[in-house]
């Protein structure tokens, strides 16, 4: 139903300048189609859906440089809650980064060349915090052995669910890092009652549990021997795929094998189906996401999750490397509902091969395929052929219609290389280091310390009357499951439809080796929409009723009107 003012007066001055001199690329259609809600809506009025295609088509996105020296590779990011910062850090055993310590404040470290019990002093930062409105940087220090890939960043998303306004406050990570086991290539979860669970890594084929309270930890770990049976000469289980499930179940998915566990018992559920094709986890790295979850979903008795992995290798590949072969990479899809037993995968294919690369899920509901390669698999000097071109997959699209090619970046991503959403829709992207150390000069794919932000097609020019801006404000406050609240929002439009919205949700995970741990969209239902004076009109939403939906913790909140999304508002569910 459409809103409208109830003065005929606007409605008039808007129709006859906009059928005078309005937008020549719009086609003409009849007025009436205007009354069921802006100036957009010309979209389903054409009759024929290639029309719609042809005019997404012609903007493909683009990029923006944001910065030359992040001071770090980023091969590990996150965003940080109520702030414009995100973290980035590397390796701290690669050597010289592009930014040093504050004078007097180097790290003492074992040298691992030596026999002897030798320390050396290291001034070179190996972590930052990164301004995402500047591209200003500053150093953090950490403490203890190496990470990016060596140790596990569980007690840093624990440190997001707590965060303050201000950031980290001081140059030292010593109290992020504080790690509950030491083992490379683990994968961390939230679970519904704030817990983390630690799935994996190298030699590690069992999980624990990590208690919310901070500087906790839990002894005991839990023998899982499918992940065992899914390793192989090269270790393709590595950061294996874990998921909540909507019904309080994970999906640990490992190889091309996956499980359901029950986290309460301990206890496999159920195993799914094989996906055929080839490794999806690092080294052969895949990208699997969440699809978004629906609770306005009137078509299924389960609240559906459907999980999309997509890429990979060729089990052998890394033996393949080590001859001077780099096979192309997987270039299929896998697509499947973990909560229907009879559930099997849907292949499809992306428009090219792609590994290493990161999936992130955009505020429409789409899903983003950015970074990584076409050839090899993940590891120093272990892939060729860059994928530079971005791909939006639409996942409720026909599915001859899912998958369209962006605009191209000139910076290759290759191993070690992130992206993370931005609370203004935009795209942050970092990384890629596929060296020994640091290496800026004398080889194929140099070490990289730029960012890049990348736009999506909804930042069209010919869009920005379709943008909303909120103008609630949740910082402070906490919503409860299962409560309703309230969001105002502008937009330069007589009219706004109900079906024209949505409000969506959306957790900002840790993201390394193409896997955004604890990624997570859900699309609200919207129980009103009242328009307030003109031009400012209110929304009321339903909280996600349960923590097996949206555990507890930060999420940004989007206004989506027309397919494009407003910048988000930081809001805790509690």
């Amino acid at each position: 139903m459409s809103i409208l003012l109830k003065s005929p007066t606007p409605l008039f001055l808007f129709f006859f300048f906009f059928f005078t001199f309005g937008n020549s690329r719009l086609p003409r259609i009849p007025l009436a189609v205007f009354f069921s809600g802006g100036e957009y809506e010309y979209f389903k009025a054409v009759l024929n859906p290639d029309e719609a295609v042809k005019r997404e088509q012609e903007y493909r996105g683009r990029w923006e440089l944001v910065s030359d020296n992040s001071g770090v590779s980023a091969m590990h990011m996150i965003i940080m809650p109520n702030s414009n910062k995100a973290i980035m850090f590397d390796a701290a055993g690669f050597g010289p980064s592009g930014i040093s310590l504050p004078a007097g404040d180097c790290r003492r470290v074992l040298d691992s060349r030596k026999e002897d019990e030798v320390y050396e002093l290291d001034c070179w930062a190996h972590a930052v915090e990164f301004d995402i409105d500047t591209a200003a940087i500053r150093p953090l220090k950490i403490h203890g052995a190496h990470l990016g890939g060596y140790q596990l960043m569980v007690h840093l998303c624990k440190l997001v669910d707590g965060m303050k306004e201000e950031g980290l406050s001081d140059t030292s990570m010593d109290a992020v890092l504080a790690i509950g086991r030491s083992t490379p290539f683990s994968t961390q979860h939230i679970l519904p009652n704030g817990d983390f669970i630690v799935v994996g890594g190298r030699h590690m084929f069992n999980y624990e549990y990590i208690p919310k309270a901070a500087g906790t930890s839990n002894e005991k770990s839990y023998v899982l021997p499918f992940l065992q049976e899914t390793n192989d000469s090269v270790e393709n289980n590595l950061y294996p795929f874990v998921v909540l499930s909507t019904d309080g179940n994970l999906l640990i998915f490992a190889n091309s094998r996956s499980i359901l566990l029950n986290p309460t018992t301990n206890k496999v559920v159920r195993e799914l189906p094989v996906l055929e094709g080839g490794s999806r986890n690092y080294p052969a790295s895949g990208m699997a996401a969440l699809l978004p979850i629906k609770l306005n979903d009137l078509n299924s008795n389960v609240l559906r999750a459907e999980i999309l992995v997509c890429g990979g290798a060729d089990p052998r590949a890394g033996k393949f490397v080590e001859n001077g072969i780099y096979v192309t990479a997987l270039q299929d899809c896998g697509r499947i509902d973990i909560t229907n037993p009879k559930a099997t995968w849907q292949k499809e294919m992306m428009p090219t091969p792609r590994i290493m690369g990161d999936m992130v899920v955009l505020p429409t509901g789409d899903v983003l395929m950015i970074n990584g390669a076409k050839k090899g698999t993940a590891g120093l000097n272990f892939a060729e052929d860059p994928n530079v071109i971005p791909v939006i997959y639409k996942p409720d699209n026909p599915m001859t219609r899912r998958f369209m090619e962006l605009r191209e970046t000139t910076i290759p991503r290759m191993y070690g290389s992130t992206s993370a959403l931005l609370p203004d829709g935009t795209i942050l992207v970092a990384g890629s280091n596929p060296n020994f150390y640091y290496n800026f000069t004398g080889v194929k794919y140099p070490t990289e310390l730029r960012v890049e932000k990348f736009y999506p097609t909804y930042f069209d020019p010919e869009r920005v009357s379709d943008r909303v801006v909120i103008t609630s404000n949740y910082e402070g406050k906490m919503v409860n499951y299962g409560h309703n609240f309230l969001i105002e929002f502008q937009v330069k439009k007589v009219s706004v439809d109900l079906s024209d919205l949505k409000v969506t949700m959306y957790a900002p995970p840790f993201t390394t080796h193409g896997f955004s741990m604890g990624q997570r969209h859900v699309e609200l239902v919207v129980a009103e929409l009242k328009i307030v004076e003109f031009e400012l009109f209110r929304v009321e939403v339903a909280a996600p009723p349960t923590a097996e939906i949206a555990p507890l913790g930060f999420y940004l909140v989007f206004v989506v009107h027309v397919g494009v999304p407003s910048s988000g508002i930081w809001l805790q569910i509690a």
